[in-house]
């Protein structure tokens, strides 16, 4: 892909939130490889501060890393219940922005998982297995270029 043909994170994310009514969206890329394929948080809309942009996970550690490492999609309806109080601090976005109920899903490029696409609500249950399944669906067909594992420049 052409480098003026640049896949805009920012303005698909708000899409995103405006169209699901997420209270959080957020963008997770990985690093290059001499960063040791570190993960951040890079694009975020809904976000309570810019502590998001702290948040650096190795691959198998937080939301992003687990989903990074498995190359699976992620969903918990109760943060609470699932992950626990005293295990948040393994899940930095979802303490920081207060995350009761959340899904994340690879991002894949050049059929590799090169990022991790993070929706959440700040209340629980909000998010069901068939809300998240149809978030999915309709998804997929808007961010072909990361579904298809066509290259996209960020």
């Amino acid at each position: 892909m052409r480098k003026h043909d640049r896949f805009d994170f920012q303005e698909k994310i708000e899409q995103i939130k405006e169209d699901f009514g997420f209270d959080f969206v957020g963008v997770a890329l990985v690093q290059s490889a001499e960063r040791r394929f570190e993960l951040r948080w890079t694009y975020a809309i809904g976000n309570r501060s810019e502590r998001y942009r702290r948040i650096v996970l190795q691959s198998g550690k937080g939301i992003a890393g687990h989903v990074f490492k498995s190359g699976k999609p992620f969903l918990v309806d109760n943060t609470e219940k699932v992950l626990g109080s005293r295990d948040l601090f393994n899940y930095p976005i979802i303490d920081v922005e207060g995350l009761k109920s959340f899904g994340a899903i690879p991002l894949y490029q050049s059929n590799r998982v090169q990022g991790v696409l993070l929706v959440g609500y700040r209340s629980v249950g909000e998010l069901s297995a068939e809300a998240f399944a149809q978030f999915r669906r309709v998804i997929e067909t808007q961010i072909g270029p990361y579904t298809s594992g066509e290259r996209i420049e960020s």
